[in-house]
């Protein structure tokens, strides 16, 4: 193991992603600070970190989008690292751009990769330029007088997308030519909503298209390796739902000219730290999606099947060593499926659900990984995404993991906040997703798997309208001392 130029690190994040983070950290022998806005200040990565400095704002989003607050923070606490975590600030080359003007270790890559390849359109126009697939498109950028016409030139189905988006939001499918200048004006109207940056462009839209991503690592020295491929098809509203690795029914030779583009693409940006190459994949034809500057919410299922520590790997490319694996030294070895356990209600249109955790308790055994930052007694509320925990499972098999992750869904325990625990077993059974027959439309073709079950009798609404009245909820909610002391004990 490399000598580290730093002895503490400063996490700009929250949730479940900080403890993943800390975990790794404490193995490093490596000191966790944290900023937290008060509405987490009981929560686990707080507690669990080595010192917590408080930030504020207007709202919750707006303390952890505070780049002059963080920045501060991490010089009170001496540390000589940052690591962003995903979502919030983590592909803001401004922000990455001032942590490191401080004399702080930024852990992620450098400024200038982040403008080139955080920018969809830009990463759409370097990528092309060096000779690698992208799917045809009208960028606005290009002639905004005419980009109406040039994406109505292309016929339908279309896809509006922001530069600047992530997580789905913003995206507009269109079928039908005449919508296409409400689809722009709504997806702008998100755009500038989310990200404070409303270009956009229109590709084409592949039907029952299969969204494939690479994990790579780069270095300062030139180095660029692989981590294999991930399946990330099981999407509602374009955000991802549940992941795997390595990707069903895809041929070797598939595999390998994905992966070896994905290296193209990092080594052609001089690419640091850890990223993600993302493609659409129809049939045999991929084209290049975008690129990640960041950790993936999914990085999970690549650790599981390699062995290899992402967290780990980026403090040390950020610390300025090499690579410490060589493309023959990562082997994958078995099967990962990763669920999002979500505060949200499928059969409601995923409406978010908050409420206090009374109950909690996670599944285990043997290949069972849970990523969470809950505790008991924590309020779960709209200000976040409501990403509450993830639950990987690794097996020898895809099959063998399906099953395993499903009876872990089953298992899992969380009461005070509707999740979609039993959503994503029933994915993790449907007879589709088990043959590997899967795309990003997969969930729109088979609504009946969000439906979930009808409730069976007249009882049953009767006793939904009860624990929706105050008095029943509170008497419900409420745990007695005897019942709390016993903690997360089980039999």
């Amino acid at each position: 193991m490399y000598d580290l130029p730093f002895d503490t690190v400063l996490i700009a994040n929250r949730g479940e992603i900080a403890v993943r983070i800390i975990k790794t950290l404490r193995k490093l022998g490596l000191r966790a600070a944290i900023v937290y806005h008060d509405i987490d200040a009981g929560t686990l990565p707080v507690a669990m970190a080595d010192t917590a400095i408080a930030i504020d704002g207007r709202t919750p989003i707006a303390a952890y989008l505070d780049i002059g607050q963080i920045v501060a923070a991490a010089r009170n606490a001496n540390a000589g690292a940052l690591h962003p975590g995903y979502g919030f600030l983590s592909e803001n080359a401004e922000f990455a751009r001032a942590v490191t003007s401080a004399g702080i270790t930024f852990i992620g890559p450098a400024p200038e990769s982040i403008e080139l390849m955080g920018d969809k359109i830009r990463a759409r126009s370097f990528v092309q330029r060096h000779g690698f697939s992208v799917a045809p498109c009208a960028i606005e950028d290009d002639n905004p007088a005419t980009f109406v016409r040039r994406a109505r030139a292309m016929g339908p189905p279309l896809l509006v997308k922001p530069s600047a988006a992530g997580g789905g939001k913003g995206m507009q499918i269109v079928r039908d030519i005449g919508a296409l200048e409400d689809a722009i004006a709504q997806a702008r109207s998100e755009a500038e909503r989310y990200f404070a940056d409303g270009r956009l462009y229109v590709e084409r839209y592949i039907e029952q298209p299969r969204h494939i991503e690479v994990q790579v690592l780069g270095d300062a020295f030139g180095n660029v390796t692989h981590l294999f491929e991930r399946e990330c098809s099981i999407q509602r509203r374009f955000q991802k739902v549940i992941e795997e690795a390595p990707a069903p029914r895809l041929s070797s030779a598939l595999r390998q000219r994905i992966c070896d583009t994905a290296v193209g693409i990092a080594r052609a940006a001089t690419y640091q730290g850890a990223g993600t190459i993302e493609f659409i994949l129809g049939g045999e034809e991929f084209h290049f999606l975008e690129m990640n500057t960041r950790l993936q919410v999914e990085h999970p299922v690549t650790e599981m099947i390699t062995g290899v520590d992402l967290v780990a790997e980026q403090i040390h490319i950020a610390a300025g060593h090499p690579l410490r694996l060589a493309q023959s030294d990562i082997v994958p070895r078995g099967h990962a499926i990763e669920a999002r356990l979500c505060a949200e209600a499928p059969e409601r249109g995923y409406a978010p659900t908050t409420g206090r955790v009374l109950v909690l308790d996670y599944p285990y055994g043997d290949g069972i990984r849970v990523d969470g930052g809950l505790l008991r007694g924590q309020t779960i509320t709209p200000a976040f995404d409501p990403l509450l925990a993830k639950i990987i499972v690794h097996s020898p098999t895809r099959i063998k993991a399906a099953q395993n992750a499903h009876r872990a869904m089953r298992e899992l325990v969380l009461l005070g906040c509707a999740t979609n625990a039993s959503f994503l077993a029933r994915i993790l059974a449907d007879d589709g997703f088990l043959h590997g027959q899967i795309h990003t439309g997969y969930l729109e073709e088979h609504p009946h798997i969000a439906a979930g079950e009808p409730l069976a009798n007249l009882s049953d609404f009767l006793a939904i309208g009860a624990l929706l009245a105050g008095p029943v909820r509170e008497s419900a909610d409420a745990v007695s001392d005897l019942h709390a002391a016993l903690g997360n004990w089980r039999n």
